[in-house]
This record gives C-alpha cells, structure tokens and sequence, in this order.
C-alpha cells in the first residue's frame, strides 16, 4: 500500500519497511532476516 494512514491493510496488520537485499534474504528463509 503506499497510503500512509493507521489501518490501511487491514484491522491489526503490520507493515515492515524494509531494504531489497533484507526483502529477498527473508523471502528465502520464510522470517525476517538479516544480512551480514
């Protein structure tokens, strides 16, 4: 979404804001990860 109000997901979603290179390296791993 790129609207920037409280609850625009969805009632108690979450939004992670995050850099391309933490995006893929979590997508492979299935949860948040880092990359060293």
């Amino acid at each position: 979404s790129n609207r920037n109000f409280e609850g625009r997901q969805g009632q108690g979603s979450f939004t992670h804001l995050v850099s391309p290179a933490i995006a893929a390296a979590s997508a492979i791993a299935g949860h948040f990860s880092e990359v060293k």
